[in-house]
């Protein structure tokens, strides 16, 4: 059987909706206008492990990257990426192509583009709660989610290369297509 040796890796919930904060998937399994062409194209794949759904579990809130901007998640990351490091590194010294990594803009883990923030999102809920304050607090920033952000040292610090493609969930349609245009 013949191998075209291409690999992209994606982010988890591409593959697998269910791992997303409950009420925001938009499509249902996974997103197969992006997966089935890049299955016909020949590309096999990498899924990238959920760093929320494994510190958190499905039953989780929303969050913000500041949330996740801790020595304790970004520990929590580099344990969850070494072994894609090792299988990236053995793979590349085999001559295998790393295609890219398509990640999800938006997600304050996995946003390639852009991310979320808040100066707001914490605390609790009581007396003095103010839900509209917190979400006017939330803002969309030019910045890699934290989970990003460690894959992204740790592929320097690993002398590897790879591209980002970002899944925009406001239109993934067209974002779709101008992955599928570039790969």
């Amino acid at each position: 059987m013949h191998r075209n040796k291409k690999i992209l890796l994606l982010s988890h919930c591409i593959f697998n909706v269910n791992s997303k904060v409950n009420k925001i998937a938009n499509y249902g399994g996974c997103l197969q206008e992006l997966v089935t062409p890049l299955i016909q194209k020949g590309y096999g794949f990498i899924q990238l492990p959920c760093p929320e759904l494994l510190s958190y579990g499905v039953k989780r809130w929303g969050q913000v990257k500041q949330q996740f901007d801790t020595p304790y998640f970004r520990k929590h990351c580099e344990t969850l990426l070494e072994p894609i490091i090792q299988q990236l590194l053995d793979y590349t010294n085999n001559n295998y192509e790393i295609s890219g990594c398509i990640g999800v803009d938006g997600s304050p883990s996995c946003g390639i583009n852009h991310t979320c923030k808040a100066c707001n999102w914490e605390g609790e809920i009581d007396e003095n709660f103010s839900l509209e304050n917190i979400l006017n607090s939330l803002n969309k920033v030019e910045e890699k989610g934290v989970f990003m952000e460690v894959f992204e040292n740790l592929l320097i610090e690993n002398r590897l290369h790879l591209d980002f493609y970002a899944i925009n969930e406001a239109n993934p349609t067209a974002s779709v297509q101008n992955i599928l245009k570039e790969l």
